[in-house]
């Protein structure tokens, strides 16, 4: 519609429309002070007679449209229409001021160029246009008619009209300077957006690429592994015929085993790269989830200390479970595997914020800030070789930001690691209300 649409406002905050006529209605709340100051400071303290009763009239009119502004705001979707439309509006109610109060010899007529500079920031080039033809046909009518102020003699009227240009100059720089930084902290802030995005994309591009990889790599592998399985089912199934050398039949379950072996790890790594973003979400306790994480990596040299905050212990998180409980036993084992023998790694779980943390803590070594800067990268691992392949905190940071949520690495050399896996709230519901 062309005046707006009546939708829900929450879903619109990020529109720059509404974000410019919110702001559009601040700056005019500050107009509208800035003018009943100037009033009586002219009316009290300068003693000069102007035509109050008219000059309030239009202060009042700008109060009850910018009212009307704020209450359209709320239950209507701007539009680049309704900036101009206000937008023109001030310029035509600051003529009819003028007009009032000295016209063009009043030192404020140059604030004209404050909604100009507005307008080309927020406005459409052919809106701009507009404007900028208005407010030259309103300051050009001034100059054929206006009330003049009664300034007396020549000296107090230089005087008079040289500090009302400072302070006019003063209002002007204040008001553009302040929108415009504003706009320029917008501009940033959706940079930093942006750049979040592209991350996030580019990971989500390299899981892609992994997936397929693994899902290559396992189509490619399971049909050999296959055949030597049969073949050494056959091999086993004939080495147990009597007078055959026990140690051959020993070998020959040795390969099966172990091609069974191959067969779950090629499995497993093509779920973690991939098959887990296909997973649905299911409620999981949060003492459940941590218990599978842990269950996970169990047996290694290093032992895992859950610590559960009371406040989430009854919490259910609603989540794919598998994929989460993979990223955290993925990070948990990293931990024991930086951790010195003896050491415990902590596996702390509580609420920070509106987020659920999931903190793994460990007294390893630690890392310098240039390792630190490549940790999460694809196949980046200061492992030996053989221990892994660098994909662990890859993948547990593409199922954070699946959920909504994030990884935190914190380290130095010396001082261990903390890697906090955080995820909102949201994604957490009491067990009394989800029963």
């Amino acid at each position: 519609m062309a005046g707006g649409e009546r939708d829900p406002v929450l879903p619109l905050r990020g529109d720059p429309d509404w974000i410019n006529f919110t702001w559009l209605i601040r700056l005019r709340w500050a107009a509208i002070a800035g003018q009943l100051i100037t009033i009586g400071a002219v009316q009290i303290a300068m003693k000069l007679e102007i035509p109050i009763v008219p000059v309030l009239a239009l202060v009042g009119v700008e109060l009850a449209s910018n009212v009307g502004c704020a209450l359209l705001a709320r239950r209507w979707r701007p539009r680049q229409a309704w900036l101009a439309a206000v937008m023109g509006l001030d310029v035509l109610l600051f003529s009819a001021l003028l007009y009032l109060t000295g016209g063009p010899l009043n030192p404020f007529s140059f604030l004209y160029l404050i909604p100009i500079a507005l307008a080309s920031i927020t406005l459409r080039a052919a809106w701009t246009w507009a404007l900028v033809m208005l407010s030259l046909a309103c300051s050009g009518f001034l100059f054929a008619a206006h009330r003049p102020l009664p300034l007396g003699d020549h000296a107090r009227h230089m005087s008079l009209h040289l500090r009302g240009m400072w302070v006019a100059l003063g209002v002007a720089a204040s008001f553009i300077v302040y929108f415009l930084l504003r706009v320029r902290r917008a501009l940033e802030r959706h940079e930093r957006e942006l750049d979040a995005a592209r991350a996030a994309g580019a990971r989500q591009e390299k899981l892609a690429s992994l997936a397929t990889l693994a899902a290559g790599a396992a189509h490619e592998l399971l049909t050999p592994l296959s055949t030597i399985a049969v073949v050494a089912r056959e091999l086993e199934r004939d080495l147990a015929q009597p007078g055959a050398p026990a140690r051959a039949a020993e070998d020959a379950r040795l390969v099966r085993a172990e091609v069974e072996r191959c067969r779950a790890i090629i499995e497993r790594m093509r779920a973690d790269a991939g098959d887990t973003a296909g997973e649905g979400f299911a409620a999981i306790p949060v003492a459940a989830l941590v218990e599978s994480a842990v269950g996970g990596v169990a047996g290694t040299r290093v032992a895992v200390r859950p610590e559960i905050a009371p406040a989430v212990v009854d919490r259910l998180l609603t989540i794919p479970p598998r994929a989460v409980g993979q990223a955290l036993s993925a990070l948990i084992e990293n931990a024991q595997q930086a951790s010195p023998p003896g050491d415990d790694v902590v596996l702390w779980v509580g609420a920070a914020g509106d987020r659920i943390h999931f903190e793994i803590r460990d007294r390893g070594s630690g890392m310098p800030a240039d390792v630190l800067a490549r940790v999460g990268e694809p196949f980046f691992t200061t492992k030996p070789a053989g221990r892994g392949m660098g994909l662990g905190v890859f993948l547990a940071r593409a199922v954070a930001d699946r959920l909504g949520g994030e990884v935190t690495i914190t380290s130095a050399p010396g001082t261990g690691t903390s890697v906090v896996f955080a995820l909102p709230m949201a994604q957490a519901t009491a067990e009394v209300e989800a029963r």
